[in-house]
């Protein structure tokens, strides 16, 4: 007992001033494996200076990362500052729509780190229920709805729930041509057009200047254009414009936000290892996994505003290192697996298989001390005291099985923890991608499938206009596959032809029992 006291005291890393505690004791590793990392931790600092100092270091786009540097001095710029001014003219009704009626929502159009920043600080500072609140309780701020995929059900949704008369309309890509926030563009302008309104009027984008959104919406005169920095990836945008607007949009303090992100940046610009949170984070999944991602990583916060925090560090994690090639070429597929759920909602679901079945992951806990509510259950217990109960048992539960943890600790989520946890793991997914020697700043598996999604999508135009040749045709997808000259694509050609069936007059299909299959016929 008294060693697992004394390793605890040695390995938890305390911040007085935030009440910020990560503890990293009931992970299996021993002070001489910690020593052997020192030379990679020295090499990852150095870098870790260039890169704040201004370095290239996405060599494949020739360009710096700047997220860590650009936040110091955010709250003070012009742009800041032009961004408040815009969410207060929202806010006081100054500002409005084609009809003149004032704001009462706003639909955040992006994917991936566009949405999943501002959707987590959405849900883990305003709450769930945030768009169910009257006006009143909002205290005047917008109700936040989401487009971050180019499924038609989603857009349904969304369009289902606003008065468009009302509703502000934020379009975020850096690049302005990403698909799948087009796609939602051109199916808002037209939904705004059959009803009779100005798009424009309505219309906010946050893009890199001379983008294809940024031509377009200068075209249109849209009522903003907001410029965002290329040296900061979309999974990193979270303290910049991207994650600024939608927050200010919903009355959160962003500039606390980036309060917090700033001083956990401070703490993680310690060189020496066991003083600083990112490069103990950094070191664990390399020790645990091996430095070959051997282990998952679990994400479990015993908060639900924290529910969307695993899914935010998919992104984060997995992007950034799931990379085939090193940075010399070497081929080899590192990357880190992440999934989560919430405490104590985990115990009831896949704690199970982590308590007995296979040894492969290690898991991350994280506490929020302070209650929400006072909810007394009995005697001097209240339901918050049970929440830490299960935390403390699952935990205890899982070292006794040598089963590997870290535990966060913060005392309220609020803005300003929020800023230091995103920070954290910023830092912490960079310094790692350092020891394993691959750049976490670059993409090339999103853009390999991109180039395959457009393939498909340049087989579909091609069947779709030859689909005439064979008007009053039934047959299998081989078989139409075979009389366009195509039979080496009929695997494509049939989920092409199934979706069609789904959705229109054009293609019928009705399935065969005696051929196994699907029988299409071209209706012309």
């Amino acid at each position: 007992m008294q060693e697992w006291v004394k390793r605890n005291q040695d390995y938890t890393l305390i911040d007085g001033a935030s009440q910020f505690v990560i503890d990293f004791a009931g992970m299996n590793f021993t002070a001489a494996e910690l020593k052997k990392l020192e030379p990679l931790v020295a090499a990852a600092h150095l870098e870790m200076g260039k890169l704040e100092a201004g370095a290239i270091k996405n060599a494949d786009e020739n360009r710096k990362v700047t997220h860590f540097t650009d936040r110091i001095g955010y709250a003070a710029s012009e742009l800041f500052a032009e961004v408040q001014a815009l969410v207060e003219d929202l806010h006081s009704g100054a500002l409005t729509g084609d009809c003149n009626k004032p704001f009462e929502a706003a639909v955040i159009n992006g994917i991936g780190g566009s949405a999943l920043g501002p959707q987590l600080m959405q849900f883990a500072l305003n709450g769930p229920y945030w768009n169910e609140l009257s006006e009143n309780r909002r205290r005047g701020y917008l109700k936040l709805y989401f487009l971050d995929n180019t499924d038609p059900a989603g857009f349904a949704d969304v369009v289902a729930a606003i008065d468009p008369a009302r509703t502000l309309q934020v379009v975020i890509s850096k690049s302005g041509g990403t698909q799948e926030t087009k796609n939602n563009l051109i199916a808002m302008e037209n939904f705004y057009a059959e009803h009779k309104l100005d798009f424009a009027r309505h219309a906010v984008a946050i893009t890199m200047r001379d983008s294809e959104l940024d031509r377009h919406a200068r075209a249109n005169s849209w009522l903003k254009v907001l410029e965002m920095a290329e040296s900061i990836g979309g999974r990193t945008s979270e303290t910049s414009i991207v994650g600024h607007l939608p927050a200010a949009l919903a009355g959160i303090d962003f500039a606390d936000f980036l309060a917090g992100a700033c001083h956990m940046d401070e703490w993680t610009r310690k060189p020496e290892l066991t003083a600083n949170p990112a490069y103990m984070l950094a070191a664990m999944w390399y020790l645990a996994g091996n430095g070959r991602g051997d282990r998952n990583m679990v994400i479990v916060p015993y908060s639900d505003r924290l529910l969307l925090l695993s899914r935010y560090l998919q992104q984060l994690v997995m992007e950034s290192l799931g990379k085939e090639l090193d940075r010399d070429g070497k081929v080899v597929h590192q990357g880190l697996n992440v999934f989560g759920n919430k405490g104590g909602t985990d115990a009831h679901a896949f704690i199970q298989q982590l308590n007995d079945g296979r040894d492969d992951f290690f898991i991350t806990f994280i506490e929020v001390l302070k209650n929400a509510m006072k909810l007394p259950i009995r005697d001097s217990l209240e339901m918050g005291d049970y929440l830490h109960g299960f935390e403390e048992g699952l935990s205890a539960a899982l070292r006794k099985r040598h089963r590997q943890v870290i535990s966060i600790q913060i005392p309220t989520v609020d803005a300003y923890r929020l800023g230091m946890l995103i920070a954290l793991y910023e830092r912490a997914v960079a310094v790692y991608a350092e020891f394993i020697n691959i750049n976490a700043f670059h993409q090339p598996g999103v853009q390999a499938y991109k180039l395959a999604a457009k393939d498909i999508l340049a087989l579909r135009e091609t069947l779709f206009n030859r689909l005439g040749e064979l008007a009053g045709f039934q047959g299998t997808a081989l078989e139409i596959a075979d009389r366009l000259g195509l039979g080496e694509r009929a695997v494509e050609i049939g989920g092409l032809l199934d979706k069609a069936a789904a959705n229109g007059p054009a293609i019928r299909r009705e399935y065969s029992e005696s051929r196994n299959a699907w029988l299409y016929r071209i209706n012309g």
